[in-house]
């Protein structure tokens, strides 16, 4: 669902909402993150540390949890952290205020995308309203001018009430049936309401952007969306450990021409936003708030363009534990993963002219809230002229073996 308006002032009004980054509930939760802590602070190298955020503060667990992938493989991960007293970074305002959109301050500390080892995997589909704009996609070949014509046709075959149908279950394969006979089956369909979940690999280890970052889409995408979700960290054993937010960027063009060309729509350089930070299961929050968590979705562009939507996560067809066993079925982590769950979200409301659709500018400030998990903030920009990916894993190990945290310590 999503709604648009066109003024100069619903610009300013989003940029005046940038430091909004923690849940409804402030510091109330168990909130770890990753930060990038420059070494004039630390008085040798310069890298990325796993912190909690606190009422005194920022703190380092990195004497303790030189990875997040560590900090997640602990029996209890909430329990371990508040275990730990950790060294004081800063405030929690002066990081917030340094992982703004605005040019950050080099000498000072920073939010990470809060996963380091983890795979970063994506359930697709798992939404009817999504799966009708996928249909819709391949439908139209990537066309975005065909789209609307299309969505009156597919709506009135398919319908609008998928939501009832369990994936897998007598009543869906009827339905495929019936899709089968009337020429209109698509993979998409085939992992909407089947008895198979689609999910893929969205970017590589350590490629994710966080907070304040530019969000990347390719140059040679003229139709494409943000996709707001809830992200699942799981560890090693499979266990749900937490819950964060993320962007799976969507080039619906390139990926509706074909579902073979998903690794292009999808993998990218700077595609994957992942944040603000790990909000931890513990007491006060676990996986059925997640469950009943509305993700909100605003995009302001430099135009004066807004756009908003709703990702309701109720209403997802797939259960998010569900989503996890089908990832875990016939692979390993060894490093644990965080699983994109999904978004209800499509935007079909027209930017430039009738018919057209919404398509992303250069310069859109992406914002992505819920009340448990806070909000997510990023500018789009190319992925061809985002700050390239360079930090990976031999750096990553290099790095923390230079600040010695590798010394008779688990990763």
């Amino acid at each position: 669902m999503s709604s648009t308006t066109t003024t100069a002032q619903a610009a300013a009004a989003g940029a005046a909402t940038h430091a909004q980054i923690l849940p409804d509930d402030g510091l109330a939760g168990t909130l770890v993150g990753r930060i990038w802590w420059p070494g004039a602070q630390l008085g040798h190298l310069s890298g990325p540390a796993v912190v909690v955020l606190r009422p005194e503060g920022v703190f380092d667990l990195s004497e303790h949890f030189p990875t997040m992938s560590t900090l997640l493989e602990s029996p209890d991960p909430a329990q371990a952290v508040h275990g730990c007293v950790g060294q004081r970074v800063c405030s929690v305002a002066e990081l917030l205020d340094n992982s703004q959109l605005a040019p950050r301050d080099s000498t000072r500390p920073w939010l990470l995308a809060p996963c380091d080892l983890q795979v970063v995997k994506a359930a697709g589909v798992t939404f009817a309203a999504s799966l009708i704009e996928r249909v819709i996609e391949e439908q139209a070949r990537g066309d975005a001018s065909r789209a609307q014509g299309l969505r009156s046709q597919v709506v009135g075959l398919i319908g609008e009430s998928l939501a009832d149908i369990r994936p897998g279950s007598e009543q869906a394969m009827a339905l495929k049936a019936l899709l089968q006979e009337k020429g209109l089956w698509s993979q998409y369909l085939e992992v909407g309401i089947g008895p198979d979940a689609e999910v893929f690999t969205k970017a590589p280890v350590l490629a994710s952007v966080g907070t304040g970052e530019d969000i990347g889409i390719r140059a040679d995408s003229a139709w494409n969306n943000p996709e707001p979700e809830v992200v699942l960290a799981v560890n090693s054993r499979g266990d749900i450990v937490g819950a964060t937010l993320g962007n799976d960027v969507n080039l619906r063009d390139i990926e509706g021409r074909s579902a073979l060309l998903l690794g292009k729509a999808k993998d990218n350089n700077a595609s994957c936003a992942i944040g603000p930070f790990i909000r931890l299961f513990d007491a006060g929050f676990g996986l059925d708030q997640v469950r009943r968590e509305t993700v909100n979705l605003r995009v302001t562009g430099p135009e004066g363009f807004e756009l908003r939507g709703i990702n309701t996560m109720a209403s997802i067809s797939r259960d998010p534990a569900d989503l996890v066993a089908q990832t875990l079925a016939a692979h390993q982590y060894p490093d644990g993963f965080m699983l994109f769950l999904g978004t209800l979200f499509a935007p079909i409301e027209d930017r430039d002219q009738p018919g057209g659709g919404f398509t992303h500018r250069l310069g859109d400030v992406v914002t992505i809230q819920s009340t448990w998990l806070g909000a997510l903030h990023n500018r789009v920009a190319h992925s061809e002229t985002a700050a390239p990916w360079r930090f990976g894993l031999r750096a990553f190990m290099a790095n923390l073996a230079g600040r010695g945290l590798l010394q008779g310590r688990a990763l």
